[in-house]
């Protein structure tokens, strides 16, 4: 099974700017100005701008130069996003052992961060019986263009093709293989390849949905005072015929 993890804890503040790519500066409802980590490598499209409402968290390791986390932004049509990429796969262990994500209920055991693939990949779960074998890549979206429109990714992502690849492989040997869109944005109402961003990265997913690799989408539901983000529902996924 996953490791445990610690309750997640949320803190206010307003973005002032993300810069240099994994940095952040907000202030605190005290006035105190603040830089954070912003766990994001995308460009986070319509999610960031100035003066919005956003959330952080605070690591205890002393080894980090910026102890605070950017977990969730205030889009600019006031929806919630969560861009802390690395907290989409806690956000799926949870569901998968709550029973929440349906497709993926009755293996015996999961492990994460398993190698595998000829490409040097690690898929983020492999879910195993004694006679089969689900390998599991999940992906997070927070990438609304049109109203209820989710889009993956958002920008060019070679890494995503290449996870693409290892999964149609993975189906070829003749396992189980599933990509998971975790949508950590409130208003998104289903999820598509975002072909004017990474082209290439659309002619591998439908290349993979023709290989028989499932792709399902599950959407997060967002709540700061409370200090939750929880999946809680699945969402369509245009271009499969899973929906």
């Amino acid at each position: 099974m996953p490791k445990h993890h610690k309750p997640l804890q949320l803190f206010p503040a307003q973005l002032v700017q993300r810069y240099k790519r994994f940095l952040a500066d907000v202030v605190l409802p005290t006035g105190e100005a603040i830089t954070v980590h912003c766990p994001n490598t995308g460009s986070m499209k319509n999610c960031i701008y100035p003066g919005s409402n956003c959330w952080y968290s605070t690591s205890e390791s002393l080894a980090r130069k910026y102890p605070h986390t950017l977990e969730i932004i205030t889009t600019p049509n006031g929806d919630l996003a969560g861009i802390n990429t690395s907290r989409s796969n806690k956000l799926v262990a949870d569901a998968i052992c709550g029973g929440i994500i349906e497709e993926l209920q009755g293996y015996e055991n999961i492990r994460s961060e398993v190698p595998y693939g000829n490409e040097k990949s690690r898929i983020d779960f492999l879910l195993e019986n004694a006679d089969e074998k689900c390998f599991v890549e999940v992906k997070n979206v927070t990438l609304m263009e049109n109203k209820g429109q989710g889009l993956f990714p958002d920008a060019v992502s070679e890494r995503g093709t290449k996870h693409l690849r290892e999964l149609m492989q993975m189906k070829r040997e003749g396992h189980r293989a599933v990509l998971l869109y975790c949508v950590q944005h409130t208003g998104i109402e289903w999820v598509e390849p975002a072909e004017a961003i990474d082209p290439l990265y659309a002619k591998t997913f439908r290349e993979a949905v023709a290989a028989g690799v499932e792709v399902i989408a599950y959407g997060a539901g967002i709540n700061p005072a409370a200090d939750k983000i929880v999946l809680l529902k699945k969402l369509p996924v245009k271009g499969t015929t899973i929906a």
